[in-house]
């Protein structure tokens, strides 16, 4: 057996044994060895492996199997721009709290430097974004290997899950291989190379049950909790009796504040009704009156995030801690009852305005498509405009689990994070669907390169195409005054038929023109299928528009 072929082996056979179930591999030659271990294991049914022809499509597609799962996902590429396609993805990870894997073939040191074919310098290329960095030395045809190859797959599987007291993200180990690259015809070591004999072997720390909390709400006292886009707490403490308004809108859960962020938009209702302190759940990011909120010098606010890794732009936070605080004690009744019949009439008012509205308008989209997915679906959300149509326009409902990559919020990898999300779930599982928008799609179209040998998955992509970026007419580059630049450098149009590029990968399209059309096409017979839903880009401005003027009119 020569070398290259023998650490890889261990490493697959160590990350198994650390509780590895799905591997991605963006095939190479340098990261030949790590491939086929891979393809062994997962002939043997030890885990399941994932192929893809492009690096960031295989980081996204980790990144959502590792955020469907919850369990560290491992990706493996070859050298040269291979690693720094998964920038991105890391990037995302780092931010994300999401526990990845990154396995990077290299050349060996003496090729660095020198003019080396694909050879680049990969120590420092994901610089701080990095839980743990390991670069393996060249492996030899000797004895005394094992253990260290093992331990250092254990630290950066410890790093990775955040069980060494940070939080959760990439860890990194780079490992140089010299020729031969393929398997020779003996089996011969100079040691066994079956069995765990590093010494983190079983001594993986675990994130304690007990983790710290914040300051616990005490009886009367007027606190607003206010959830990121994908906080899993936030129904739970919604259903407790507590005022919650998620990001998500009415997808955070049953008995949220459905209508939140609209209230908060609302000067003459906030006045009157400001909370004494802010228990933030996780990341809010996505809108300003949250911000303004949190940076209000009358309003004490603390964080349950992790301490290592928590969001405070205004430096307001008091306390931050990982634990949920005791929600035994509700907060003034009369206080709590203003909220309500507030968020009763601001939902209303959004009813009355989206429902003159056709599935043109991207809100409307939003709201019908909450509306329709059954109990215990997963709702994959793409960045910019679709999580903002949640937040805005979604009744209040039970059963939907959102994901969504908020880490650094960018349209890329989505479809792979979507796939990937949808590779990750369980019998019991409802289905899973994405709304994204042309852009996002059309910026990850390889995702949809699925080859015939590899796991399928069941998912719906719902496209509100508008043939450009309509968020930005919605922020500051659409006021007139930058009119004559706005169409080419923001709105962006592409022109491209969805119908065929969806096509081109052998996956149905469907172009649904009606609510009714919508809830006709929902239902997944299997596979990958895009819904096309052609929505309006100049008419979003003035629509959101009129949707806030109108529940500050009602309120």
């Amino acid at each position: 057996m020569n070398p290259a072929t023998a650490l890889a082996q261990v490493l697959v056979d160590e990350l198994l044994a650390c509780g590895l179930t799905e591997a991605v591999l963006a095939p190479g030659s340098r990261n030949a060895p790590l491939a086929l271990a891979l393809h062994q294991a997962d002939a043997a049914g030890r885990l399941r492996l994932h192929v893809r022809i492009d690096e960031r499509t295989a980081g996204f597609l980790a990144v959502g199997l590792a955020r469907g799962s919850g369990r560290p996902v491992v990706v493996v590429t070859t050298s040269g721009t291979a690693v720094a396609n998964l920038h991105p993805a890391v990037l995302e990870a780092a931010h994300g709290q999401v526990p990845l894997i990154v396995l990077t073939a290299d050349r060996p040191p003496w090729l660095r430097d020198v003019g080396a074919n694909q050879t680049i310098d990969q120590h420092r290329i994901f610089g701080h974004a990095l839980r743990h960095f390991h670069e393996f030395a060249v492996p030899e045809t000797r004895a005394g290997q094992q253990a260290h190859w093992r331990s250092m797959t254990d630290r950066a599987w410890t790093a990775a899950v955040g069980a060494g007291g940070g939080p959760p993200g990439p860890a990194q180990l780079n490992v140089p291989l010299t020729e031969p690259l393929l398997p020779d015809s003996t089996s011969d070591w100079p040691e066994p190379l079956i069995g765990r004999t590093g010494p983190w072997t079983g001594a993986l720390a675990q994130v304690l049950a007990d983790a710290p909390s914040v300051p616990a709400p005490e009886p009367g006292e007027r606190v607003l909790f206010v959830a990121d886009l994908t906080h899993p707490w936030a129904p739970l403490v919604a259903d407790a009796g507590h005022l919650v308004i998620g990001e998500a809108g009415g997808a955070a859960g049953g008995r949220a504040l459905a209508s939140g962020i609209h209230l908060l938009s609302a000067p003459v209702f906030l006045d009157g009704a400001r909370p004494d302190r802010v228990i933030v759940l996780g990341r809010p990011t996505l809108f300003r009156p949250v911000q303004a909120l949190l940076a209000d010098p009358r309003v004490t606010v603390d964080v349950v995030a992790h301490p290592g890794a928590y969001a405070d732009p205004a430096g307001s936070a008091r306390t931050v801690a990982a634990g949920l605080p005791d929600l035994a004690d509700l907060p003034d009744d009369g206080w709590a009852a203003q909220w309500r019949d507030a968020d009763a009439v601001a939902g209303k008012t959004v009813a009355d305005v989206i429902g003159g509205l056709d599935l043109t308008a991207s809100p409307r989209l939003a709201r019908e498509l909450v509306a329709l997915l059954p109990a215990r679906s997963t709702l994959v959300l793409g960045s910019s405009q679709p999580p903002r149509d949640l937040a805005l326009s979604t009744r209040a409902r039970d059963g939907l689990r959102v994901v969504a990559n908020r880490g650094v919020a960018g349209i890329d990898g989505m479809v792979s994070t979507a796939i990937g999300v949808a590779l990750a779930a369980g019998p019991n599982d409802g289905p899973t669907v994405a709304l994204m928008g042309d852009l996002t799609f059309l910026h990850d179209l390889t995702g949809l390169a699925v080859g015939p040998d590899e796991p399928r998955p069941d998912l719906t992509i719902v496209v509100s195409n508008n043939d450009g970026g309509a968020i930005f007419g919605t922020l500051e580059p659409g006021a007139d005054a930058h009119a004559n630049a706005f169409e080419r450098v923001f709105g962006t149009p592409h022109g491209t038929d969805l119908v065929a590029a969806v096509g081109a990968f052998g996956h149905r399209h469907t172009v649904a023109r009606t609510a009714d059309e919508l809830s006709a096409a929902l239902p997944n017979p299997g596979g990958v299928q895009v819904i096309e839903v052609r929505t309006s880009r100049t008419d979003l401005a003035p629509t959101l528009a009129r949707l806030t003027e109108a529940v500050r009119a009602a309120l």
